[in-house]
């Protein structure tokens, strides 16, 4: 483990962020559709190039991955995650659920995340070995004894049923009642006790590292849909559980 992980650093990456987003936030924007239909925006790109020269400058055996400009390969095992906008339709519709997502993995493992939503000023930061905190204070995920009680969180449900149509409709019938299309602030919930599970698919390395930390740190559990740890290298399924006594169970359904 590195001597000092660079919380303060971090903090002023997600500050610069946030100071782009609103600048665009709220204004007619091109979007431009990628190779795999995903959109992008000129406040993604500008974001994150932004971050790039800011991290190259003040740590330059540092890796970078993110996710419009690809990956520059660590030379000290350290590597900086960045996904500029994650929830770039929100962010296109003025939507204030999208958010910035910083991550930090000392070889494979995520030993820092923040999501920062610039607009309205919510911001959680996880740090291995420490409690989450969101806005200056601590902040914990809550219990939940009966799957009926809870509440679930997806993208939508084709996003989970693609290889299972049967998937999302199990999931719907032992919980409380589902939200959708809540983007990275789904997980700042989380933390904050207000949602009780989450399932996606179709997630790139930038989407969930930074999540690790926070939802771990807020004392819940992180997974993949195999029940394996999500780090810098793991596959595209994600399950977040707020009491961790659960997460089986949801496995069970997936």
């Amino acid at each position: 483990m590195i001597k000092e992980i660079p919380t303060t650093f971090a903090q002023h990456l997600a500050d610069t962020a946030g100071d782009i987003a609103r600048h665009y936030f709220g204004t007619p924007l091109d979007i431009i559709s990628k190779e795999d239909e995903s959109p992008v925006t000129k406040a993604d790109r500008e974001i994150e190039q932004t971050l790039r020269d800011i991290i190259e400058r003040e740590y330059p055996e540092d890796g970078i991955l993110g996710e419009e400009f690809g990956i520059k390969e660590s030379k000290n095992g350290l590597t900086w995650v960045i996904d500029p906008i994650d929830g770039t339709k929100s962010f296109t519709i003025a939507r204030p659920t999208f958010g910035t997502l910083i991550g930090l993995c000392h070889e494979e493992k995520p030993i820092l995340g923040i999501i920062d939503q610039p607009i309205l000023k919510d911001r959680w930061i996880g740090q291995i070995g420490h409690q989450t905190i969101y806005n200056g204070r601590p902040v914990s995920c809550r219990k939940c004894p009966d799957l009926s009680q809870a509440i679930f969180g997806t993208g939508s449900a084709s996003q989970i049923s693609h290889n299972d149509p049967q998937r999302f409709d199990r999931f719907e019938a032992v919980t409380r009642y589902t939200v959708y299309q809540g983007d990275c602030y789904f997980y700042g919930l989380m933390a904050n006790g207000f949602i009780d599970a989450i399932a996606e698919d179709h997630l790139g390395i930038y989407d969930f590292i930074a999540l690790v930390p926070i939802i771990e740190g807020a004392g819940g559990k992180i997974t993949d849909w195999k029940g394996l740890p999500k780090t810098l290298h793991g596959d595209s399924t994600l399950l977040a559980c707020g009491d961790p006594s659960q997460h089986n169970r949801f496995l069970e359904l997936i």
